[in-house]
């Protein structure tokens, strides 16, 4: 059976199948519920896209927690994105001395009847926006690295992603 990766982001469509080639991409016009809980973000989806579709689906949200922000945005950080852009979410944190954060990515899996979730975590804090890249790639620079997640070669990122962790726990369990 095929196993599809639910996501309308070429960019993330191309991380994931770097480190599973089978996956298929489809995009599907799902609601994104307004939460904290990326699970139910993640659950409200697979409910929706498994209703009338038959097969293996998996769908992802990968947020930034901010310690200076008690963790906000957390899932919330497309909508900071499109409101503030990179330059103004480091302009927001750095008024604090705390730059730390966690990017975060749960991927949810369904077989159609059960739902698994599988949980990745890179530790890293927000520093000057270094040039260009998806998403806040530019603005993120992992613990023990000297440079933004966009200066990556893809595989070198995908070797200490959330991403990367989230999807090994997925392909482990899929293997079982």
């Amino acid at each position: 059976m095929t196993l599809y990766f639910i996501t309308g982001n070429p960019g993330k469509l191309k991380e994931v199948q770097a480190i599973v080639p089978e996956v298929e991409g489809i995009e599907l016009d799902l609601p994104e519920i307004q939460s904290l809980d990326s699970m139910q973000i993640i659950k409200e989806k697979l409910e929706v896209a498994t209703k009338d579709r038959e097969g293996e689906f998996f769908v992802e949200d990968t947020s930034l927690y901010f310690e200076c922000l008690n963790g906000l945005p957390g899932p919330l950080i497309k909508w900071f994105l499109d409101s503030l852009g990179n330059s103004g979410i480091y302009e927001l944190v750095s008024k604090y001395e705390n730059n730390k954060c966690v990017a975060k990515t749960v991927i949810g899996y369904s077989d159609g009847t059960d739902l698994h979730f599988f949980v990745g975590e890179l530790k890293g804090k927000i520093v000057s926006p270094s040039g260009t890249g998806f998403g806040w790639d530019p603005i993120f620079m992992p613990e023990g690295y000297d440079k933004t997640l966009d200066l990556f070669f893809l595989e070198e990122k995908n070797k200490i992603s959330m991403r990367n962790d989230a999807l090994m726990k997925l392909k482990k369990h899929l293997q079982n």
